[in-house]
């Protein structure tokens, strides 16, 4: 008799634990896929309200003579392939 009601709070506190585990993964799943929603809605609705502004400090700087327009065009290009064009390079400076 005794085994038997040890066994069975032994059961109750287990399924108490599962309930609070399964709980606590659901509520942190739905949170994160709360965040990358919204993330992705901002950026949709920055993206589409907020235009880009066009930089010509790279142009200006190119004819300037302070960098060689090839090794500029090899960055710019760089950057482009490597971020899949959702990168722009704005400014370069000598370090």
């Amino acid at each position: 008799m005794r085994r038997h009601l040890k066994l069975e709070i032994m059961n109750e506190e287990f399924s108490t634990a599962l309930m609070l585990l399964a709980v606590g993964m659901i509520t942190v799943f739905t949170i994160l896929a709360l965040i990358v929603l919204f993330g992705n809605i901002l950026i949709l609705l920055v993206n589409k309200f907020i235009p880009e502004q066009k930089v010509r400090a790279i142009v200006s700087r190119a004819t300037s003579g302070s960098f060689n327009p090839r090794k500029m065009a090899a960055i710019v290009s760089a950057v482009d392939i490597t971020t899949e064009g959702k990168a722009k390079v704005t400014s370069i400076t000598k370090v």
